[in-house]
């Protein structure tokens, strides 16, 4: 990262409404033609890919909790219960509400589930944009997430390619001179939250472009980002 640089974001329109087995590196790769360029990283919600991916799954839409059983499916533990409300790790070790099953911006009658591997989903977009866009890019997939003891969502990181998605500042000094021991700034989740400033929602807009990040070419995955059990102090 360069501090002190300006950073674009621009909303990618025209997508439109991705449905199971759709191609979605081309449907991206013809909204994003004369916007993206080398050197750009792409941020795109989970659920277009998970539509795409066909991680759909149909519920009774005369029901309202008839989706309970598809997150006690998709949740590899259970962390709190409180009401119909339920907080889960899922298998890719994300802490969310649901076990990240949505019932938002999803036909009736259905519901949409995380991408069995995020990473995997944002490598095969990478590629398949770089082959057209001939450049090096990023990729970001994003989910929202609630936070612990804060009010109100915004959006994270789930799957990474490109890009590794932490930078690690510790073993530097800061602007007194003291050598950084803790600092490990999360890129990517601060990527998700600034692009989302520009998609919204309830607008159809689930993907944007962040331009003029200074950024190195890696090969993290988002399990890198997940804190490990020995270092959590609060479940």
């Amino acid at each position: 990262m360069a501090a002190g640089r300006p950073v674009e974001l621009i909303p990618i329109i025209g997508i439109g409404d991705v449905t199971p087995g759709d191609d979605l590196v081309a449907i991206l790769c013809d909204a994003l033609e004369g916007v993206l360029r080398p050197g750009d990283i792409l941020v795109v919600t989970h659920k277009v890919v998970s539509k795409a991916e066909g991680a759909v799954v149909e519920v009774d839409p005369d029901d309202p909790r008839s989706h309970a059983g598809v997150v006690e499916d998709e949740a590899a533990r259970v962390v709190r219960r409180r009401g119909d409300l339920v907080i889960a790790i899922t298998r890719h070790g994300f802490v969310c509400a649901n076990a990240g099953v949505d019932r938002s911006n999803v036909h009736d009658g259905t519901v949409v589930l995380l991408p069995r591997d995020p990473d995997r989903s944002a490598h095969r977009l990478r590629t398949g944009l770089e082959q057209r866009f001939e450049g090096p890019i990023a990729v970001v997939v994003t989910d929202t997430f609630g936070r612990p003891w804060r009010r109100g969502v915004a959006d994270i990181a789930i799957g990474v390619s490109g890009i590794d998605p932490i930078v690690d500042h510790r073993g530097q000094p800061d602007m007194y001179g003291r050598i950084m021991e803790v600092t490990e700034v999360a890129i990517v989740d601060e990527l998700a939250a600034a692009a989302d400033l520009v998609m919204g929602k309830a607008d159809g807009i689930p993907a944007a472009v962040v331009r003029g990040l200074v950024w190195t070419p890696g090969t993290g995955r988002l399990a890198d980002i997940v804190r490990p059990d020995n270092e959590d102090l609060f479940r």
